[in-house]
């Protein structure tokens, strides 16, 4: 698991916590913590995408060997 997954699991579940305390009702604390562990899933899509997309050559790109060579008259 990864800091950033680590840091997402203790916010998801300390706010919870924090508005429970605080005196909020149990349904609202769980909404809160299914809305904040979507945004969570969600966000770590993206970023994996943005790293795959990322790692992956440019489109058009030469796989290797030399570039064409450009013949001006």
């Amino acid at each position: 698991m990864t800091d950033v997954v680590r840091w997402a699991v203790f916010g998801c579940l300390l706010v919870p916590a924090v508005l429970l305390a605080h005196g909020d009702s149990a349904g609202g604390a769980l909404t809160v913590a299914l809305g904040l562990a979507a945004v969570t899933v969600a966000c770590r899509a993206l970023l994996r995408r943005a790293a795959r997309a990322a790692a992956r050559p440019p489109e058009g790109a030469h796989r290797g060997g030399r570039a064409p060579r450009v013949v001006r008259r």
